[in-house]
């Protein structure tokens, strides 16, 4: 059905490797397979094997789960992209972790699932994260440039009214100027 490869740090695994819950969900305990430093592992590569046919409307989603936190979708494989690496933005640990001494302790999972593939996200989950950077840099250096001509009026801060059209003109000439200055903003 699939298999999975953690960069670095596995050989291929098959579907026997997690654990199946239902027709069409499987989970992996990551305390079986790192212990408590599932947070190290930052990738994982999911592929379907040549046996497996998946319904071309349906995917193969991969989710993570720290301990104590809900699922996070990570991305999915379809019969048109059979293979993909997945980045593990694995998120704080979360809840109550562990109420008495004698439970057995939460674990980290990643969980896969058939889902129809209308109801996903977008599968280009690395690249809504650079954007969304993107944007998050673009508006810093903004404010920072706004910071520089601002002034106080009581508790507004008041800014000069073509501070926008100053900005954009100089961030433009600087693109222009030097290619590599936008590659920084996307790291």
């Amino acid at each position: 059905m699939f298999g999975v490869v953690f960069p670095n740090r596995s050989f291929p695994m098959d579907i026997s490797t997690f654990s199946q819950i239902d027709t069409f969900h499987w989970v992996l305990d990551m305390n079986t397979f790192v212990g408590e430093a599932y947070d190290q592992v930052r990738e994982v590569c999911i592929f379907l094997l040549n046996s497996f046919t998946l319904p071309p409307d349906k995917a193969l989603a991969v989710y993570i789960q720290s301990p104590g936190s809900p699922f996070l979708f990570c991305g999915a494989v379809t019969l048109a992209r059979p293979s993909a690496v997945l980045s593990l933005p694995w998120p704080d640990p979360g809840g109550q972790m562990q109420l008495t001494a004698d439970a057995a302790p939460l674990s980290a999972k990643i969980g896969v699932s058939v889902e129809d593939l209308a109801t996903l996200p977008s599968l280009d989950v690395a690249a809504e994260r650079r954007i969304e950077r993107l944007a998050l840099k673009v508006g810093e250096n903004l404010f920072n440039f706004m910071q520089s001509f601002c002034g106080v009026d009581g508790s507004k801060l008041v800014v000069p009214m073509d501070i926008l059209d100053r900005w954009f003109k100089k961030f433009q000439e600087r693109a222009k100027r030097d290619p590599e200055y936008l590659k920084g903003f996307v790291l």
